[in-house]
């Protein structure tokens, strides 16, 4: 038990789903099942019905998930010896001398060239205005608030 509770403890802290981690997840759907269980058969309220239903809805999602979890690791595992295993095969059937060819296409740089592509904006982007030629204060709050006074001003007249 000391040994599980250890686990379990680090399991919290390792990435992914660990064996010790979905047994403590499923003993305790088994436990909250059974308080559920318990509850009905004392109160023969329909709430504790519909809870159960929620609750073992939660418990096989959570097991499905982490079965497809590892579906797609042990995927993942193969796709990666697998490239391994080629990058192994073609390391040994190349030859000492390696020698990289670049051919060059006319109008456009090449991957590796040092001229400077200019990129191209996309999407709706604003242009920031221009500043006015005026002060630094000339943008304050006080000096807009002037503005819309003197406009102000105008309408009266």
């Amino acid at each position: 038990m000391a040994t599980f509770m250890q686990d379990l403890w680090e399991s919290i802290f390792t990435p992914g789903t660990t064996p010790t981690l979905l047994v403590a997840t499923n003993v305790t759907f088994a436990c909250l099942q059974l308080v559920l269980l318990l509850l009905l058969v004392a109160t023969y309220s329909i709430h504790f019905v519909i809870l159960s239903c929620l609750c073992g809805g939660l418990w096989w999602s959570i097991n499905w998930f982490a079965a497809e979890l590892k579906v797609a690791q042990a995927k993942e595992a193969k796709e990666k010896a697998r490239l391994d295993q080629r990058a192994a095969a073609q390391a040994s059937d190349d030859s000492e001398t390696e020698v990289e060819t670049t051919i060059v296409a006319k109008g456009k740089p090449a991957p590796g060239s040092t001229e400077v592509e200019v990129a191209e904006q996309a999407g709706d982007l604003k242009l920031r205005a221009e500043p006015s030629t005026g002060s630094k204060s000339s943008a304050s709050t006080e000096d807009e608030w002037e503005k819309v006074s003197e406009n102000e001003n105008e309408k009266d007249k």
